[in-house]
């Protein structure tokens, strides 16, 4: 970053954002094209004795982790088989490969799965902009249909600019590249995944649905995790 400033993104939530938003693009692809996708990896590397958050496309920083290492762990708490999404404001596929994502447009899409096996389902929810500047808040709503229980616990997981981000804690220090252990413990607890609120039951519905009210920043992602 200190050669290339714009390799700053790879630090903060346009980068996060973008792995969620394009692993889960990813499956709309395989099945377009009907291939039978059995897992994904991360093109990450490892750099030792670098500078503190310098833009390496690297998933930690001086053993402290960023951003995009908290969609992994997202995506690690998704089980089961993958639920149809229909969302009226989604850009299409085709447009995403030609355009990506810029002007007016914001790409405010999920990825679903549910296993019945274990009582559970997830519903991840990104708000990505192809630029690294902040984009509008959008408020949602989601919801979810066929649940087989009269009450469910929501986790609610997320990554913006004040959860789940070793980054603006960095930056709120005077971004330092001399760190005492005291702020290494701080860094590192910024860095792990975060939840947004605390965990909250919620009353299904007589037809099976829940709904779901939440205000997503720009480049911000959601983890909604429901078990019954």
């Amino acid at each position: 970053m200190s050669t290339n400033p714009e390799n700053a993104y790879r630090n903060g939530t346009m980068y996060s954002s973008y792995t969620a938003a394009s692993f889960a693009r990813i499956y709309d692809l395989a099945a377009r094209y009907h291939v039978n996708l059995q897992g994904a990896m991360s093109w990450s590397f490892e750099f030792e004795g670098q500078k503190w958050f310098d833009g390496f496309r690297v998933l930690a920083t001086n053993g402290v982790d960023k951003p995009v290492l908290n969609v992994f762990r997202m995506y690690g708490m998704m089980k089961g088989s993958r639920l149809k999404v229909q969302n009226a404001a989604e850009i299409p596929l085709d447009s995403l490969l030609k355009k990506s994502v810029r002007g007016d447009d914001q790409d405010i899409h999920a990825l679903a799965c549910a296993d019945p096996g274990k009582s559970s389902a997830a519903v991840m929810v990104w708000n990505y902009y192809d630029g690294d500047m902040t984009a509008p808040s959008r408020d949602l709503t989601v919801r979810i249909k066929n649940i087989p229980a009269k009450k469910v616990l929501l986790q609610h997981y997320r990554i913006d600019d004040e959860h789940s981000n070793s980054y603006e804690a960095w930056k709120k220090m005077g971004s330092p590249q001399s760190v005492s252990g005291e702020q290494f413990s701080v860094l590192e607890k910024a860095g792990q995944l975060q939840q947004l609120e605390e965990d909250k039951k919620l009353v299904v519905t007589d037809k099976g649905e829940v709904s779901i009210s939440l205000t997503l920043p720009g480049h911000g992602i959601s983890l909604l995790r429901l078990r019954w």
